[in-house]
């Protein structure tokens, strides 16, 4: 049986092995919390656009979660001659999935939003009969929104935003910053309900439309950081914030080296790991084996996340490789 803090061609540290397990199990907290939510809210779901969206909104918010606990699978596995390099990219791979579905969700519910605004529908909420009182079923929606943002606010949201940099995961730091931006989404949602209340019937779907673009920034953000890391972009820090430091920091060790008399890198996200290649000139023009072997070692041994190193001999750095200046 495959070891589960296996990471492709190598074993994960003890620390990062805690951390995807608290992410494996924070994934499925998720998938059961949301599940409930979702049928908690088609109770009372009216006919409100903006509790639709928000529904659908949560629905879709278990896309990152199926598309992390999915990746994690091919990941695990260990290079092949089919698969030289891993299958790390099932990460980012998943990542676009997301973003695209987000993206394109929220587009179709922002035009459903605004064509209610143009068609100036007045959407009307009733009420319902609970233990021998009626009830405006408004009050019902507010508190069952109220209800539903604890978990991904308060309680997976914020797990999820500590373990993402310790994993270096790009799609569990975007989970997680979707999940704690889903306050947005709720509070819409309520003045939505609050204003058919009142009889402002346009509040609603402006909520609706509010809504729909949170998902599609989401979706956009997703989507691009995605794409970018697949063209093998330099290698960004997992909140894609800047260059990550782990170049500069390669680059540095080489130069220490007695031998070499200068060294860039290109590095590459494989999705939660690098490949990096290194360029060195050499002081003198024959080099032993031996010290490429080392240099080798020495490069993987800077941090869990280099699984792949190249050490490239010659006499002039490439002009895109990174110099660590």
């Amino acid at each position: 049986m495959r070891p589960a803090h296996q990471f492709g061609r190598a074993d994960l540290p003890e620390e990062q092995q805690v951390a995807l397990k608290k992410a494996v199990f924070w994934e499925w907290f998720t998938i059961a919390y949301t599940s409930c939510t979702i049928a908690l809210v088609a109770f009372v779901v009216g006919n409100s656009q903006a509790m639709r969206t928000a529904w659908i909104e949560d629905m879709l918010s278990l896309t990152p979660q199926v598309a992390f606990l999915v990746a994690l699978i091919f990941v695990r596995r260990r290079p092949d001659k089919k698969h030289p390099y891993g299958m790390h990219r099932a990460m980012g791979v998943g990542h676009l999935v997301a973003g695209v579905a987000l993206f394109t969700v929220g587009l179709n519910l922002a035009v459903e939003a605004v064509s209610g605004l143009i068609a100036a529908e007045h959407p009307t909420i009733g009420t319902v009969r609970m233990l021998g009182h009626t009830i405006w079923l408004g009050w019902l929606m507010v508190a069952v929104m109220v209800l539903v943002v604890v978990g991904p606010v308060f309680i997976y949201g914020p797990a999820k935003a500590r373990l993402a940099p310790v994993l270096h995961n790009k799609l569990l730091y975007t989970d997680a910053d979707m999940a704690k931006a889903d306050w947005q989404t709720n509070a819409a949602s309520i003045v939505g309900v609050l204003g058919i209340g009142v009889g402002v019937w346009w509040l609603d779907g402006v909520a609706a439309l509010f809504i729909s673009l949170g998902i599609i920034h989401d979706g956009f953000r997703n989507t691009r950081s995605a794409v970018v890391d697949l063209m093998d972009q330099r290698a960004t820090t997992y909140d894609d914030d800047g260059p990550h430091p782990l170049a500069a920091r390669i680059v540095a060790l080489l130069r220490s080296l007695p031998w070499v008399a200068d060294a860039a890198v290109r590095m590459r996200d494989q999705g939660q790991v690098f490949h990096v290649e290194a360029f060195v000139v050499p002081r003198r023009r024959r080099v032993a084996l031996r010290r490429i072997d080392q240099a080798s070692e020495r490069i993987a041994a800077v941090d869990w996340k280099v699984q792949d190193v190249v050490i490239v001999p010659s006499d002039r750095l490439p002009d895109e490789a990174d110099d660590g200046r």
